[in-house]
């Protein structure tokens, strides 16, 4: 995959459950992959766990898309692949995010769960 240059936030949704979380992770800052498995864990208590293959896959594609960089640096004494959201990446994650949200506001206008379901 290449970066998609030019392209609207919107040309990149639907994002799987697995991109959307990681995207979140990054929300706050800088994160090297351990970390954002962690966090994604911890965010989805525990429904979304990607093993280690799966999330340097996604991790990947996303900085071959242009949602993310990543950088080596010295973490701890430890060298570390640091992964941080791209302006593309923060404007990909808000158009995902209005876009459940939109999808949430027709479950519920159709009795589906309510409130306190959610």
């Amino acid at each position: 995959m290449t970066k998609r240059l030019g392209k609207s936030p919107e040309s990149f949704l639907p994002l799987t459950p697995v991109a959307f979380e990681i995207l979140l992770a990054l929300a706050e800052g800088e994160r090297h992959g351990y970390d954002v498995m962690i966090e994604v864990e911890r965010r989805s208590a525990g429904r979304i766990s990607p093993n280690p293959g799966t999330l340097y896959r996604a991790l990947d594609r996303l900085v071959q898309e242009g949602l993310l960089t990543s950088a080596d640096r010295s973490v701890e004494g430890e060298r570390r692949r640091l992964f941080s959201l791209t302006p593309l990446g923060r404007a990909v994650a808000a158009a995902e995010a209005a876009r459940l949200s939109d999808q949430v506001l027709a479950a519920r206008s159709l009795r589906l769960f309510s409130r306190s379901d959610a």
